[in-house]
């Protein structure tokens, strides 16, 4: 059965889909899965080995050339090719009025979340066919259940991501044999952890096992924000400019990962690798990571946790994952 996914952007909310996929590639392997989303998250898409094909579109470029000629030629040349590829199906798991009507570029019969469920209700207008999934749920979980309704399955088993990093990325970075990982940027000042957190946590830590700590970032902001905490820890070390398949190389490889709500984290716990979620401005329950013996999240809107919760949490997660290994 030839199908469309339409999960457009952010990072973290196509991440928050790979589980579901892997669910469907085990109960349903006779569906070929193409995806349509965001260029600049298009790797993210390419990293489960399920998605035969993945479709480009550039609304955050676009929406602010509408009335450019060359805007209106790639938004009807996407809309020929999907049309043009026959799908039988089309699922659009973002439930938002701009994911429904590109949904509907395909000419097939859409499946989407009911008015009740859907981030924006007035999306689900747009559907032909319509499922309840609760809100009280976390991303992951809601992903799941929309998949498993629309092509007649039960989920079993805890969340795997499934991700495949190409292996040719990793002769594109020098990495140190052993390092965590503290990602200290993201998309909101408000779930920042402070400076000072960080100065003391990265300290604690390298005391404890004498390990470099690499600082990825995205824009200036965090590359200067990340060159100030390396000038202040002589261990620490500001990674060069990052492609996501790199990013993901990068922390598939560390021993630890330590990070603020940003979508690096959530790549992180793709990678099945040592994971803490610290959150001072966003409730972890619904986007926190996934939860494991060796994955966790701390904090909540306006309590964001000390560098002793912060540390034990480290230290406990590396304990179960060495256990586990």
């Amino acid at each position: 059965m030839n199908t469309l996914l339409v999960r457009l952007s952010s990072m973290g909310d196509l991440i928050h889909t790979l589980p579901a996929i892997t669910d469907l590639a085990r109960h349903r392997p006779d569906v070929q899965l193409d995806w349509l989303c965001e260029a600049a998250f298009a790797d993210i898409a390419r990293l489960h080995p399920f998605i035969h094909r993945v479709h480009e579109m550039r609304w955050r470029h676009w929406r602010k050339h509408l009335f450019q000629a060359a805007t209106r030629q790639q938004i009807r040349s996407l809309q020929r090719t999907l049309k043009a590829t026959h799908y039988e199906r089309v699922l659009d798991s973002q439930g938002l009025i701009k994911s429904a009507l590109f949904a509907n570029f395909a000419t097939a019969p859409v499946h989407g979340l009911d008015k009740h469920s859907a981030r924006e209700p007035l999306a689900a207008l747009f559907y032909q066919h319509r499922y309840p999934v609760a809100k009280d749920q976390s991303a992951v979980e809601r992903n799941r259940q929309l998949f498993a309704q629309t092509f007649g399955y039960t989920p079993q088993g805890a969340p795997d991501f499934g991700i495949v990093i190409p292996a040719s990325v990793a002769g594109s970075l020098k990495l140190p044999d052993r390092y965590h990982v503290a990602l200290h940027a993201t998309s909101r000042d408000s779930k920042l952890w402070a400076s000072e957190n960080w100065h003391a946590l990265l300290t604690q830590l390298h005391e404890t096992d004498h390990l470099p700590v690499l600082l990825p970032w995205g824009n200036d902001t965090e590359r200067a924000r990340a060159q100030a905490i390396a000038a202040q820890l002589p261990f620490a070390q500001a990674c060069p400019p990052l492609t996501l398949l790199q990013a993901a190389h990068l922390l598939a490889h560390a021993r630890a990962i330590i990070g603020v709500d940003t979508g690096l984290l959530h790549l992180a716990n793709a990678t099945n690798r040592p994971t803490i979620g610290i959150y001072t401005d966003s409730n972890p329950a619904k986007t926190g990571v996934q939860e494991s013996p060796w994955a966790t999240n701390l904090g909540n809107i306006g309590q964001p946790p000390s560098v002793s919760e912060v540390f034990n949490a480290v230290q406990r997660c590396l304990q179960n994952k060495d256990l586990a290994e």
